[in-house]
């Protein structure tokens, strides 16, 4: 009777013990526990200038909140939608072409998911590199790093006189 009494008591302290071990990683690793911080950002404000022309009023802000240069995310946008654009005075990003918003969503998606988030912990917390003429990607939080691709121009359409 008592060698039972004092594995039942064993077993209670294991589990305690157990217990006190998980909590402890819990706090100190949210993400363990399920609950993951969503990086929210804010949707891209479209303007159309003219009839020709549309402008991304908040590029430079969602530029801030990915942690990237105004220029890569400006290359890969381009090359996506198929257009020219440049930045303005007032740091807004003017497209050549009529764009709907959902059109640049899309495209911000696809970004985030190459060029911003780790593919092991999820985490937005990287930092892109340029080492040897290829981009890096490095997590701040993990540390796994791994080379992403680069900026290819879409399709461009020849314009002009061809030679015969």
């Amino acid at each position: 009777m008592a060698d039972e009494n004092n594995e039942m008591k064993e077993v209670k302290d294991e589990q305690e013990l157990l217990g006190r071990v998980f909590n402890i990683l819990r706090e100190n690793n949210p993400e363990l526990a399920g609950d993951r911080r969503r990086t929210v950002m804010r949707p891209p404000q479209v303007l159309r200038e003219g009839t020709k022309k549309t402008v991304f009023v908040n590029f430079m802000d969602l530029c801030k909140t990915m942690h990237r240069q105004p220029d890569h995310v400006m290359n890969f946008l381009l090359a996506e939608l198929g257009t020219s654009g440049s930045l303005d005075g007032q740091q807004r990003l003017v497209v050549k072409g009529r764009f709907a918003p959902k059109n640049f969503e899309g495209i911000l998606r696809r970004y985030v998911t190459e060029y911003v988030i780790c593919l092991g912990c999820k985490s937005p917390d990287t930092i892109l590199s340029k080492e040897n003429r290829l981009f890096f990607l490095r997590c701040e939080k993990c540390g796994s790093g791994r080379s992403v691709a680069q900026i290819k121009a879409g399709f461009v359409a020849r314009v002009g006189r061809r030679k015969t």
